[in-house]
């Protein structure tokens, strides 16, 4: 069954079009990276897919339901972790989930809802206003997983955790993937959608302008690896082998070394046959892909500063989604 599919859907505000004719199908059990620069729309779909905005034009459907006219549906079967979410302070942690079973009207255990999230009995005891960032993430996930939903809609769910609670996230987003919940979320931590995805897509001004994995994309937008190889002789005996494969580019030789682009991740194996074959000994190889920043930047007509970090014409940095996201 597709888990979330849109035809044409589009939403516009006077003048404005956030959200253009937006075509997308997400795969029944699939993990899926939404991108996309600051007010490119992903809130907006996201708020349409869970009939919190209806659209101009077009439609959606969410597990098998129209989105709009069946949300009643769809409520008990999809868990929501949105950003910028509350806790209450002076309630448990372990209150918070007894309340959400309340109001889904779920038979969850609220033990096991905390252990699977990485709670423990002590933090489910403590009021949730002492909780560290990353515990209240942790929190609101256990929340948004009663009821066991299919789908699992996260709207930046490492904005402000540390390295560490990132990785703890990167785990439940994992773990959820192998009971077999779809997950659908945006997030403008990079290196966290490479680590889970799998597939993407990237908005921008309201047009979805690329679907892949990111393997996928990277061989679409080309210059896919850059392969560097160490060899016992010169390497620029073997300049005419390496320029001669498949898929192999802008092919430069230094001392020992050999530096080529990857336009087809084929060619890797081929150009270490052919070497091979040539006599060549190779004693070292190293092969850097390109980042998923460089792709996001190129599909989105951005800039990246020296950190990474996207920027706009005027060199302002900005993330790849924020609250500010229409």
């Amino acid at each position: 069954m597709t888990a979330i599919e849109t035809t044409g859907l589009t939403k516009t505000y006077g003048e404005l079009t956030a959200v253009d004719d937006l075509d997308l199908t997400i795969e029944d059990g699939e993990v899926f990276g939404f991108l996309g620069p600051n007010g490119a729309g992903k809130s907006t779909t996201i708020n349409m897919l869970l009939d919190f905005a209806r659209p101009t034009a077009g439609s959606a459907t969410v597990l098998g339901y129209d989105a709009q006219n069946e949300a009643d549906e769809i409520s008990p079967r999809v868990g929501v972790l949105p950003e910028g979410f509350d806790i209450y302070p002076r309630l448990s942690g372990r209150r918070h989930i007894e309340f959400a079973i309340e109001t889904k009207d779920a038979a969850n255990d609220p033990d096991a809802i905390l252990e699977r999230v990485g709670l423990s009995a002590d933090d489910a005891v403590r009021p949730a206003g002492d909780y560290s960032k990353g515990m209240r993430q942790r929190l609101a996930t256990g929340m948004a997983l009663i009821g066991d939903p299919d789908l699992l809609i996260m709207d930046e769910p490492s904005s402000g955790l540390d390295p560490h609670g990132i990785r703890e996230m990167q785990e439940l987003v994992r773990s959820e993937a192998e009971r077999g919940t779809t997950v659908f979320f945006s997030s403008h931590i990079l290196e966290h959608v490479e680590a889970v995805c799998d597939r993407v897509g990237v908005l921008n001004e309201g047009t979805l302008v690329a679907v892949d994995t990111i393997d996928g994309l990277r061989e679409s937008i080309g210059g896919g690896a850059t392969m560097e190889l160490t060899l016992a002789t010169a390497a620029d005996g073997h300049l005419e082998t390496a320029r001669g494969v498949t898929g192999i580019t802008d092919v430069a030789a230094s001392g020992h070394t050999l530096e080529c682009s990857i336009v087809d991740p084929a060619a890797k194996a081929t150009l270490v046959t052919a070497l091979d074959g040539a006599g060549a000994t190779i004693q070292d190889m190293q092969i850097d892909d390109v980042s998923l920043e460089s792709l996001f930047t190129t599909l989105t007509n951005g800039e990246t500063d020296a950190d990474g970090q996207s920027t706009d014409d005027a060199g302002t940095p900005v993330a790849a989604t924020t609250e500010g996201d229409r």
